[in-house]
């Protein structure tokens, strides 16, 4: 074995090192020594191009020449296909060669590689000049548009695309090198100077998150590529050297210097006269910068977009944050804009509310009404500064808790706007707790399409979405689900309950217990009431009563059959909202009542674009009756008793400009027991809305009923909001009665609401006097 490698290298050496003995000419022996020395070379430069045994790092494949994969940010539409957001790692929307000026391509000419039109991927001239300066200790870049463009698309010197010699200083930088010419030359056999050029200025880093020529023309100067005039231009092509040091946002005065280098290249080369360059170079930097979330609107639901696309996106492959797609939603933006307008215009009051009736005290108090101790200590240890000097002063408390109290720079949230201040992170902590926030969404029944979102008080500094993140008792608005029980085991709207004490023994975990009630008001009247009465009012003691007969679990299945996927206690004290829910499956739930007994799932998406314009998504609608039509119409009718029926809990209503529009209102009032949460569901023909309002933590809170109930704290947000939408022309088809029902209807719902008839027996529950325990 030896031996036959031995003869093979001496065969190799003999090839390429030893001439012919017959060879006598010179000259021929010279050009024999250049045809070998050109295989070497060859040879060599396949090597680097192949990474043989692993030495020179991988290479770009011809495929990925031909189609380099290049980060898009994809864009979020409203159902009117108006933009309303971006999804992206890399802020970068491409741009075509006709979309760019030549101004600005004569600006980046100017810049970066005068010859770009005459070369083929290499400047040789360039190349010399840059190693000759760097012999001097002048070191200058060389490298042409291709080459970087190589750079930026492979990145060819990251240390993932190394190979065994790249680890080896000097020669790292020779491979670097060879690689980038090689590439180069290939980029140039499979695209015109054009196309270079535009995937050039589509994959570059402008800074300030912005990648692309098109996101650095919006951020810098709000305007397109092809709007920018020579100042503005050398602006950007001069962040390409260094994005943060010539940053006009950052350093102003370096930007300066660098764009007007450049304004001064362009008179160089012929690009701009002398009187123009003279006249620029003395103007300052116009800038118009817009950070990046400053274009997006309904942010709270852009974030919940993204969340309920995650599926998707793992069955189909796609990245909504990288592959460049057109997402069109269901968003209505009239709608959005009345809904943020809505929670502005009531919280703003509201929290002024809140301070005024804790007056200086603090807010997080037990269910006794007293303050807990530790409270703000303990939020703190859940907060990341604190962990990281836990980390640092492992051994010293007192330097922690300096640190903690130590004032620093920050911007803190107040409804006066954004506001610059000193603070410390346990003041900010305790800032942060005095202020209430709120979710609200708007839904259309009929189909599920979610029409306003507004997940809190303001996302830059509230990005839990109250919405369908947070999970909160709802209090009486999940009396819907007893009534729709109950209706579905033989009652109607016109059965009577009487309003009385009831004590319901229980069996929870193998231990037995009793509870025992009240009403809102901590009264009862033993008045004899309708169950339609007794929704409008919202009675506990009748709904405890209709729970027990049928047994809870019938309303936890009613609930859960109606769309409520959170997890739901079965217990008795379930009809009263005792199980956290989450907003959006409470508003879906009741446009079953609205829909004829047909559930949709919540829908954010119609329909996906790719890149190429192809579309791989389409919505479909699956429909599915979860509750029959006769039902769902008297619920629909209970709804709408809380306005008509003496004593209704959504009387509330009438206190806005509601009602000369030609439509019809429902809706249901819910108020946890100790007012930590605030809740309204408002439903008309064409749009179920739902409103939750109440601190971070539960523990933050008003103290009474007349401050800290649904009515006063989330039904304010529905009736502001639906005066705009009914005020606007536009917004007409959103206006409308409920249907008269399409099938027949055999139980009786007009029917008086309460009679006082002690001593009519046939109206109680069977079997059970007043006071008895069920």
């Amino acid at each position: 074995m030896y031996a036959k490698v031995k003869k093979v290298l001496k065969f190799i050496f003999g090839l390429f090192f030893r001439l012919p003995n017959t060879i006598k000419s010179i000259w021929l022996k010279m050009a024999m020594r250049l045809m070998q020395a050109m295989i070497l070379l060859l040879l060599f430069l396949l090597s680097v191009n192949f990474n043989l045994f692993g030495l020179f790092g991988p290479s770009p494949k011809l495929n990925d020449l031909k189609d380099p994969e290049i980060s898009i940010a994809s864009e979020l539409f409203a159902s009117d296909s108006t933009h309303i957001g971006r999804y992206y790692l890399e802020n970068r929307s491409p741009v075509g060669f006709s979309d760019l000026s030549p101004t600005l391509i004569n600006t980046l000419l100017a810049a970066e590689d005068i010859r770009f039109y005459q070369h083929n991927g290499i400047d040789i001239k360039a190349t010399a000049a840059a190693i000759w300066s760097t012999a001097r200790g002048d070191k200058r870049g060389g490298s042409t548009i291709t080459q970087q463009l190589i750079k930026n698309l492979y990145k060819t010197r990251h240390k993932n695309q190394k190979g065994w010699l790249g680890y080896i200083p000097g020669v790292n930088i020779l491979i670097d090198k060879l690689k980038e010419w090689i590439n180069a030359i290939k980029l140039e056999l499979y695209y015109s100077k054009d196309e270079i050029l535009t995937m050039y200025l589509n994959t570059v880093d402008f800074g300030s998150h912005a990648f692309g020529i098109k996101a650095a023309s919006k951020t810098f100067f709000d305007k397109s590529p092809a709007d920018l005039n020579p100042a503005e231009a050398a602006v950007l092509i001069g962040l390409l050297k260094a994005p943060s040091y010539y940053s006009p946002v950052q350093n102003p005065g370096n930007a300066l210097l660098r764009r007007n280098s450049i304004l001064m290249q362009m008179q160089r080369y012929s690009f701009l006269s002398e009187a123009a360059a003279d006249s620029l170079v003395k103007t300052k930097l116009a800038l118009r910068f817009r950070r990046n979330h400053d274009d997006d609107d309904a942010t709270y639901f852009k974030e919940a977009v993204a969340r309920s696309l995650q599926d998707w996106s793992k069955e189909s492959g796609y990245n909504i944050y990288t592959d460049g797609l057109k997402i069109y939603t269901t968003l209505d933006p009239k709608l959005q804009e009345y809904a943020e307008q809505a929670v502005n215009q009531h919280m703003k009051r509201l929290q002024q509310r809140f301070y005024e009736h804790w007056q200086g005290q603090n807010p997080w108090i037990n269910s006794k009404g007293k303050e807990i101790e530790g409270f703000i200590e303990n939020l703190a240890k859940e907060n990341p500064q604190y962990e990281r000097l836990t980390k640092k002063f492992s051994n010293n408390p007192d330097s922690v808790d300096y640190y903690l109290n130590q004032p620093r720079k920050m911007s803190v949230f107040s409804w006066q706007g954004s506001t610059d201040t000193l603070m410390s992170t346990m003041d900010s902590i305790r800032y942060y707790r005095h202020l209430l926030n709120t979710g609200f969404v708007s839904m259309d029944p009929a189909t599920g399409f979610i029409k306003a979102w507004v997940g809190g008080i303001n996302f830059r500094f509230f990005k839990y979405d109250h919405v369908n993140q947070a999970r909160r008792q709802p209090g009486s608005v999940f009396k819907a689900f007893v009534y729709t029980a109950a209706f579905e085991h033989g009652l109607g709207p016109c059965d009577r309950r009487i309003d009385q004490p009831v004590r319901v023994r229980y069996t929870e975990k193998g231990e037995t217990k009793t509870w025992s009630p009240h009403n809102a008001d901590w009264n009862f009247t033993w008045d004899n009431v309708t169950m339609k009465n007794a929704f409008a009012r919202s009675i506990n003691s009748i709904a405890v009563q209709l729970t027990n007969e049928m047994g809870w679990d019938k309303v936890v299945e009613c609930a859960q059959r109606m769309g409520v996927s959170s997890p739901l206690r079965n217990v008795p004290s379930i009809c009263l909202g005792s199980s956290d829910v989450t907003l959006l499956e409470i508003v879906n739930a009741y446009c079953v009542l609205v829909n004829n007994g047909l559930l949709n799932e919540p829908v954010f998406v119609t329909r996906i674009v790719n890149r190429d314009g192809k579309e791989v998504y389409r919505y479909a609608p699956k429909p599915k009756q979860v509750v029959d039509a006769e039902t769902a119409f008297l619920m629909s009718i209970m709804l709408r008793s809380g306005l008509t029926e003496a004593g209704g809990t959504t009387q509330g209503l009438w206190e806005y400009d509601l009602f000369r529009y030609d439509t019809e209102f429902g809706g249901k009032t819910g108020t946890s027991s100790n007012f930590s949460d605030g809740w309204f569901m408002g439903v008309t023909p064409k749009l179920v809305s739902g409103v939750w309002v109440g601190g971070e933590h539960r523990n933050v809170r008003f103290r009474t009923s007349a401050l800290g109930e649904g009515l006063k704290t989330a039904l304010p947000v529905y009736g502001l909001f639906m005066e705009k939408v009914l005020r606007d022309p536009d917004l007409k088809h959103y206006r409308g009665k409920f249907a008269k029902p399409s099938i027949s209807i055999n139980k009786p719902y007009n029917c008086a609401s309460f009679q006082r008839e002690s001593g009519d027996s046939t109206n109680n529950i069977s079997g059970v006097e007043p006071g008895d325990t069920l």
